[in-house]
Parts: C-alpha cells; sequence; structure tokens
C-alpha cells in the first residue's frame, strides 16, 4: 500500500491511496475459499468447486466486496497510523473511468482512490481554577411563602356547586367547554369538551380567565386572547385567536375550610408549619435550578473565551444548517420577517454562523474535558434519563418507551445532556465561585440572557 499526501491546509487532508493488485487478489483468494463450500453449482461437489470456476462465476461481486472493505480497511488504519481522527466521515473518490475500475475488478490493476477528510483539531484545555463565577442567589422570605401557601390553599381548599344562575368569580372553580379558533377555523389542540379552571390560577393563556368573570352556568361567550410570543407550541406563538366557551357548572370554594394545620393534615402533612416548609423547598429548589442554568452559561462562556482553535468546516456547516432550518420555520409560519425581528436575512446568517462556531468549538472542549477526566455517564444515570423522558408523555409512556428502545441512536442522544452537565459541574467545583443576591425577577432575566448561543449541540458533545 502506497499513501502520498496531496493535501495539509489547516484541519484539511487530502491523501492518494494506492492498493496493489496483488494484494486484492490475495483477499479475493480468501474470500472465494471461505465461500467454496457454501455455493452448490451444477457439476460440482460441494467443497469441490475450482477456483478458476468460481472466479468465473464469483470473481466480480465478489471482488467488489473486496474493494470496499479494503477502502475501509485502509482508511481506518492509515489515520490510526497518522494519528488522526477525521471530523466526519471521510470522503472517498474513486476513478470515473468504467474502464479503469474493471481492470481493478478483473484483478489486472491497482486499486487507487483519493481520500479527502477534515482531522478534529487538538484541544489544549485551560487552567479552570482561573474561571472567576459569580452564582446568583435568591433568598426567599417568609412573605412569599406565604403568599405561595395561601396560592395553594386557595387551589386546593375544596369547591361546592353554587347551583343555577350561579356567576363566575375570581377564585371559583368552573367547568367549562370551548372550541378554539385562529382566522375562523378550529385549530388542533384547541378544543375540549368538559375541563376545569380556577379562575385566576393562570393556568390559561393571559386574558382568558379575565373574560369569564361575570359569565352565569349554562352561559356562552366568545373570547379574544393572543398566544404569548413564547408560547410551548410554536404553530400557535404570537397568534390571535377566539375561544366559543361554555359554562358547565361554577363552583365556589368551601367557605367552612380554613387554612390551618388540619387542612394540611388531610394533604397527608403533620401540621401547618410542615405544608410551609414543603412549599419553601420548592421556592428554593426551583430557583437553585435556575441559578443552575445561569452557572452553566457562565462556564461555557468561560471556556468559550479560554479556547481558540480552528474547528471542522463541515461540523459547523452540519449545525448552522439546523439552526437555520429552525429560523425558516419561525418565519414562515409565525407570519415573522427578519426586518420586524430588527436585523437582515444576511446580518441573521452572519450571527447564527458564529452561534454554530461557537457550539461546535464548545462541543470539542466539553468532550476533551470528559475524556481527560474520565467522566462517564452510568446506565442507571441513563436508565433515569430514559424514564424521565417516557414521563413527560403521559398517556402515551408505552408508545415513547418503545420508541427509544428501537432507536438505538436517539436512546444514545439521552445520555449527551447528562454528559455535558456532568463536565460542566466538575468544571464549577475547580473554579472561583462567589455567592451574588439577586431577586426572581432578575434571576430570571438573567437565565433568559443569551439562551442560544450557549446552547450545545449535544452531538458534539462526544
Amino acid at each position: 500500500m502506497n499513501v502520498t499526501e496531496t493535501l495539509n491546509e489547516g484541519l484539511r487532508r487530502k491523501l492518494d491511496v494506492t492498493v496493489p493488485a496483488t494484494v486484492l487478489s490475495s483477499r479475493l483468494d480468501e474470500k472465494l475459499d471461505e465461500v467454496r463450500g457454501k455455493v452448490q453449482l451444477k457439476g460440482f461437489r460441494p467443497g469441490k468447486v475450482p477456483m478458476a470456476h468460481l472466479k468465473k462465476v464469483y470473481g466480480r461481486s465478489v471482488m467488489s466486496e473486496v474493494m470496499q472493505d479494503t477502502i475501509n480497511e485502509t482508511v481506518s488504519k492509515t489515520l490510526e497510523d497518522r494519528s488522526e481522527k477525521a471530523a466526519t466521515q471521510p470522503e472517498i473518490d474513486l476513478s470515473d473511468d468504467q474502464a479503469v475500475i474493471n481492470r481493478v475488478l478483473d484483478g489486472e490493476a491497482d486499486l487507487a482512490f483519493t481520500v479527502s477528510y477534515e482531522v478534529l483539531p487538538p484541544v489544549d484545555l485551560m487552567d479552570f481554577s482561573k474561571i472567576k463565577l459569580e452564582k446568583p442567589v435568591v433568598e426567599v422570605t417568609d412573605e412569599e411563602v406565604d403568599q405561595e401557601v395561601e396560592k395553594f390553599f386557595k387551589a386546593n381548599r375544596g369547591y361546592e356547586d353554587k347551583g343555577d344562575g350561579a356567576v363566575v368569580e375570581d377564585g371559583d372553580k368552573v367547568g367549562i367547554s370551548f372550541v378554539g379558533k385562529i382566522d375562523g377555523e378550529p385549530f388542533e389542540g384547541g378544543s375540549a369538551d368538559h375541563t376545569h379552571l380556577v379562575i385566576g390560577s393562570g393556568q390559561f393563556i393571559p386574558g382568558f380567565e379575565e373574560q369569564l368573570v361575570g359569565i352565569k352556568k349554562g352561559e356562552e361567550k366568545t373570547i379574544e386572547v393572543t398566544f404569548p410570543e413564547d408560547y410551548q407550541n410554536e404553530e400557535l406563538a404570537g397568534k390571535k385567536a377566539t375561544f366559543d366557551v361554555n359554562v358547565l357548572h361554577v363552583d365556589g370554594p368551601q367557605k367552612d375550610v380554613e387554612l390551618n394545620d388540619e387542612f394540611a393534615k388531610t394533604l397527608g402533612l403533620e401540621d401547618l408549619a410542615a405544608l410551609k416548609k414543603a412549599i419553601r423547598d420548592q421556592i428554593e429548589g426551583q430557583n437553585e435550578s435556575l441559578s443552575k442554568q445561569r452557572v452553566k452559561r457562565l462556564v461555557l462562556d468561560a471556556l468559550d473565551e479560554g479556547h481558540k482553535f480552528d474547528v471542522p468546516e463541515k461540523l459547523v456547516n452540519a449545525e448552522f444548517d439546523a439552526i437555520w432550518n429552525r429560523v425558516k420555520h419561525e418565519v414562515e409560519h409565525h407570519g415573522k420577517t427578519f426586518e420586524s425581528e430588527g436585523t437582515t436575512e444576511e446580518k441573521a446568517r452572519e450571527d447564527y454562523q458564529k452561534i454554530a462556531e461557537r457550539r461546535v468549538r464548545l462541543g470539542l472542549v466539553v468532550a476533551e474535558i470528559g475524556n481527560k477526566n474520565e467522566i462517564e455517564v452510568t446506565d442507571e444515570e441513563h436508565q433515569q434519563a430514559l424514564i424521565g423522558e417516557v414521563r413527560r408523555f403521559p398517556g402515551q409512556e408505552q408508545q415513547v418507551y418503545d420508541y427509544y428502545r428501537q432507536n438505538p441512536q436517539a436512546l444514545a442522544s439521552l445520555r449527551a445532556p447528562i454528559f455535558e452537565n456532568k463536565v460542566i459541574d466538575f468544571v464549577t467545583e475547580l473554579a472561583s465561585v462567589k455567592d451574588k443576591k439577586v431577586s426572581r425577577e432578575e434571576l430570571v432575566k438573567l437565565v433568559r440572557e443569551g439562551e442560544d448561543s450557549f446552547d450545545i449541540d449535544s452531538d458534539h458533545a462526544h
């Protein structure tokens, strides 16, 4: 085998490879000898077919397999010998001349091909102890806990039918049916035959509950709302809609129930103090989760600043295409334009190209940190991630479970965010972290800042 490097520019490599015809012929004989005992040809006993006849009958088809196997093995060994790791699957170029290929298939010519690829760049890790972070911390006050306890009490104290002619008031629990429409046409998921709603709870989109106040049991009303810009269903985000609502029944809060130890005991808690502690723990848990999200972004930002190296163009292009497809979907399905978002398509492409480069670079850095420090995802952690994903789809648990079990790639993808978070935790432990007191509102704002630019594409984190 002869390998000649014809391009070594940045991360790009190109090699001309030649495998002698004698090597191919030897491998062909080995393959044919393997199949000799399996084939059945008229006039020959099993295992007694002459090699010359086997070559005449199966030579070309088997040689085609030999060629493919040889190319794969040769490329793999060549990269290993050169101590290089390809960023993506190497491109193989064979001769376009069918006459040349025929001579190789007939064992009359050497196999010559070109290998083109980009190598993964070496990553020299920074000193993580030099990273300085401010961890936002929210102090939960007694007043905040009391407010949340009161909300919880109102939602769980029990209700009783207010009777015929009852008027909907703030705090009531109503049973309603509705049909949601956009531009006069019902939309998927926008209807219900009978659902319950506590007025003032904020369960439904802004403006929905307020417009039900004053309606009587049995009345119908068409209300108008606008879905929030950040609504979870992108198809509905920012759109105006109407809902034809029918009030089926109106239940008022039970008047003989008070917020006291007895109420807490109905929930399985020891007393009111235990309920307050549970609510406080829940608030603190939510704040800690948001704080961790903020710290994660600060760590990724520091890693991005601390590692500057060229990244494989093909990985960046694939990442950009994935981002750009989402951007185009947003524009096409929500009536937006680049101008309405205060930019131009050219400027947007430029910005997302930078984001794609950052994601790929961070992915390579995170992978290197994990590899050098033997950070791994355990089978138990992987299984817990699968269970968590299944639970996100109530009523469809078995279908979701089967999907992941039948799709190894999808199942493997659940490891990536766990791996990423474990690496972030590792770096955070080594960094200099200082607490900074902030309000809940400030914390939420900090978390929302720069969300897109700090995300890592999980495909590159291994």
